[in-house]
């Protein structure tokens, strides 16, 4: 029998303390009242996930346009949090850290699986590094990339640990290698109740790749465009169809790799940014993407764009770099590089490629 999202579970705590539901209530409303900013996000979705609707409203974390709002049925969450459970090994009584932040769909459901599947979860501010200060160590924890590599000499205090939000650059990856922490690349979108898939980032064999593998009872296919169609019935009776290019290994296993409305159509060569980017990482430092420009010879070029706070960037110097790489073919190498000294960003600290190109544009005319 599924539980119930009205059910708190009888191993649930909060900061170390049992609440049920009455109690929770009143915690939440202190929060409210007195509690730091993000304890007041906490608070409110506590409310809305104790009163007697059968729905919570959320908002889209905007990393592709603008933050939506979008209606998830709890007893869907309640089941994506036993999916979670399932297929990390989550047990009742395992201890969590909340070091997200709550007001989108992960903090959210960091909180649920606490409530639903019997955890002791503690709360910390969210900031870039969650892990310096704590002395506790934990079974299960998300975070964002940015959060892991500030979090590298820490990560001994997780045992399981799921990252989000953006995929994790090849040398985040080599870093976590040799980590003790079990480190998983999650793949998911507020649609899907954060993540329907995920895959190992560490103690892989030298030179090999890992594919995503989804949760307990959620297969997927790719339609006529090569996009990723999910089929999760405990989340969503609607299949959801979307925007991201995979290779299907099986009907529980695919490789991500990109977004087709970032396909790059230059000279009837379609590039994947994506797949390109992660070959730059070794030779940027910073944040980074390429992107497609109109271009009169090829329809689209191919350019770089690089985020350079300190100004300190020889993009002459990387260019030369990057043609002297074996990893390029002719056609992945940028025609040209573009700096800037700041990205836009959404509220969780997802670029948005749009609004920094739409930057560009006025650094142009400026």
């Amino acid at each position: 029998m599924i539980p119930s999202f009205k059910n708190i579970h009888e191993k649930f705590q909060l900061d170390g303390t049992y609440f049920n539901r009455e109690a929770l209530k009143e915690v939440a409303y202190s929060y409210i009242k007195e509690g730091k900013p993000h304890e007041k996000i906490i608070g409110d979705f506590l409310i809305d996930w104790l009163d007697d609707r059968s729905f919570v409203d959320v908002f889209t974390s905007g990393s592709t346009g603008k933050p939506k709002p979008i209606r998830l049925d709890k007893q869907a969450m309640a089941n994506s949090a036993l999916a979670t459970g399932d297929f990390f090994g989550i047990q009742p009584g395992d201890s969590a850290l909340q070091c997200l932040p709550s007001n989108f769909i992960a903090g959210k459901m960091m909180l649920v699986r606490a409530m639903i599947l019997g955890l002791s979860i503690d709360l910390v501010l969210p900031s870039m590094h969650p892990l310096a200060e704590i002395k506790t160590k934990y079974d299960f924890c998300a975070m964002v990339p940015i959060q892991v590599e500030n979090s590298l000499e820490y990560l001994h205090k997780i045992k399981t640990l799921i990252v989000g939000g953006a995929p994790a650059s090849s040398g985040l990856i080599a870093q976590l290698q040799n980590v003790s922490t079990h480190i998983f690349a999650t793949y998911g979108m507020t649609e899907t109740i954060t993540h329907i898939a995920a895959k190992p980032l560490n103690h892989l064999p030298e030179g090999t790749t890992t594919h995503f593998s989804t949760l307990p009872n959620i297969e997927v296919q790719k339609d006529n465009r090569g996009c990723l169609v999910i089929h999760a019935p405990r989340i969503t009776a609607a299949e959801i169809i979307t925007n991201d290019v995979i290779e299907i290994i099986s009907e529980t296993e695919f490789k991500w790799l990109g977004r087709f409305d970032n396909v790059i159509n230059s000279g009837g060569i379609k590039l994947h940014p994506e797949q390109i980017e992660e070959k730059l990482s070794p030779f940027i430092s910073g944040r980074y993407f390429v992107t497609g420009i109109d271009d009169d010879q090829f329809g689209k070029k191919l350019v770089l764009i690089v985020e350079d706070v300190k100004n300190e960037l020889d993009s002459s110097k990387l260019l030369e770099t990057v043609k002297q790489s074996k990893k390029f073919s002719k056609f992945e190498i940028p025609k040209s590089i573009y700096i800037l000294p700041n990205f836009a960003e959404t509220n969780t600290g997802k670029v948005q490629r749009t609004k920094t190109l739409n930057l560009l544009a006025v650094s142009f005319k400026s």
